[in-house]
């Protein structure tokens, strides 16, 4: 039995076979000496793990022009937008492919830059998307609290995820999301050992940053940061969305509660001095990204036709 490390060396060179030597599965087979079904599997395991690139050379004429739309409408210095596809995890995957092929263009720069991460599902994809790159002039540095409120790792963390892609120097923030009292939160950050995180989350060249919404079944919720009471109370304060963990209005504005006492992550600002990136989409997260908007809390967008459409219908 051939090890994990020469299967995917196996996958890689029967994907190269396939999509760069242009050769028939019965080719592949023959120079590598295997049978038609085992390369047919090794090109389908080299999908699988991401080692096949697809790349579309010609922008669609629709999602070009709900681009310059929503750059227009909300001052963006950039905006890109995906085709809706068949379903909504279909096209939240098409979203962070875009997401991670823009993140990517940052860590092959040959600039040495700072790039701050925050959290959530669609970014983590992102991440995973990405290939194998070799950074070692860059810093990657966590703009959110890394642990769960159980004291475990949080379960949609980007960094350590992109710690097993990207040969870069990385900065966790081993903190809660939101701590359990301000008093708790000044504790933490005054840690001398997270004064190098915190100086880089302030000196940051770029952010990816996620968008989520709030309501009794948030993901803020729904992972344990706050509870589905705070999530009803936010509701009632008119908060409609969070970055980062803080909680804003359908204006962009923070809502006065004292849950954004408690977050512990990187300042979140109205016009960012720093290009801040959101990655987002769908039906029920239009209320928030369109408030991140009007809010100026992001400087770029990467989202579906769908929601591109929406945000520019009011």
């Amino acid at each position: 039995m051939r090890d994990g490390s020469d299967r995917l060396d196996d996958a890689a060179r029967a994907a190269w076979l396939a999509y760069v030597g242009g050769c028939k599965q019965d080719e592949i087979a023959a120079q590598m000496g295997i049978s038609r079904q085992a390369a047919q599997r090794l090109v389908a395991h080299a999908m699988a793990m991401g080692l096949v690139k697809v790349r579309i050379d010609h922008p669609v004429a629709h999602c070009m022009m709900l681009s310059r739309g929503l750059r227009s409408r909300f001052g963006l210095s950039g905006c890109t937008v995906v085709p809706t596809l068949q379903s909504d995890t279909a096209t939240s995957l098409a979203v962070s492919h875009a997401a991670g092929d823009l993140l990517e263009s940052w860590l092959v720069a040959d600039e040495p830059c700072i790039i701050g991460l925050g959290t959530g599902r669609t970014l983590r994809a992102a991440v995973e998307h990405l290939p194998r790159i070799p950074a070692v002039d860059h810093r990657i540095v966590s703009l959110t609290g890394n642990i769960s409120p159980d004291g475990s790792t949080a379960y949609y963390n980007v960094l350590f995820t992109i710690a097993d892609r990207v040969d870069s120097r990385t900065y966790p923030l081993p903190l809660p999301v939101i701590a359990a009292s301000p008093e708790e939160r000044s504790a933490l950050l005054n840690q001398k050992t997270l004064a190098m995180t915190r100086r880089l989350s302030l000196d940051t060249d770029v952010r990816f940053v996620g968008i989520g919404p709030i309501h009794e079944t948030a993901p803020l919720v729904m992972d344990g940061f706050i509870t589905p009471d705070d999530g009803r109370r936010l509701a009632t304060r008119g908060a409609v969305g969070e970055i980062l963990g803080f909680v804003f209005d359908r204006d962009g504005k923070l809502v006065d509660d004292e849950i954004n006492s408690r977050v512990t992550s990187a300042p979140l600002s109205a016009v960012p001095e720093v290009p801040t990136i959101a990655a987002a989409q769908g039906v029920g997260k239009q209320p928030a990204i369109r408030a991140a908007l009007t809010g100026r809390l992001i400087t770029g967008l990467v989202t579906d036709e769908r929601t591109a459409e929406a945000l520019l219908s009011d």
